[in-house]
């Protein structure tokens, strides 16, 4: 017997669209039910079992929460694996990366507050299409390809994202 799928741990079917917030109480309720302390004066083997269980549940609540691992984490289960790294044939897509990386140090120079919130924006906008095209292919076998070069685009705006929130914070000390 596996792992139980992520999707099942929250009774949920797997799907790319998620209440999130519906998500987080879940979570909430299910790790209250295996928290190790419930368990202090169980056996050694239930208290090993309890720290697994919240383990394995604080895992699939990471990957279900953020778009890009739970697009990776979808594909992983209905076909095969995805590799980690894998060279993306995406010219246009590696264009805009290089594009959004020298406005982002552009940013980072010049210490440009508002200009860094007009870019955070759009970077969001940039999430939420990529998202809703993922939404729509990645069950499709036919449409495989495409659902895997999404999940690596979502990767790396998701990426983009964290080191934008990381040089507001900077700025704004």
């Amino acid at each position: 017997m596996g792992t139980p799928c992520h999707y099942a741990l929250f009774d949920l079917q797997p799907a790319f669209k998620l209440d999130l917030e519906q998500l987080a109480v879940r979570y909430r309720e299910l790790a209250r039910e295996v928290h190790p302390d419930r368990f202090a004066d169980a056996s050694e083997r239930e208290q090993r079992q309890a720290l697994e269980k919240s383990a394995g549940l604080n895992e699939a609540y990471q990957t279900l929460k953020n778009a890009p691992k739970r697009a990776r984490y979808l594909l992983s289960i209905s076909g095969s694996e995805v590799p980690q790294e894998v060279t993306v044939h995406d010219p246009e897509f590696l264009m805009q990366q290089l594009e959004l990386r020298e406005e982002l140090e552009d940013l980072q120079d010049s210490a440009d507050v508002a200009g860094v919130a007009v870019f955070k924006r759009r970077l969001k906008v940039a999430q939420d299409e990529l998202n809703d095209s993922f939404a729509a292919c990645w069950d499709d076998a036919a449409q495989r390809e495409q659902a895997e070069r999404l999940m690596r685009r979502m990767q790396f705006l998701d990426k983009l994202s964290y080191e934008v929130r990381q040089l507001e914070e900077r700025l704004d000390d």
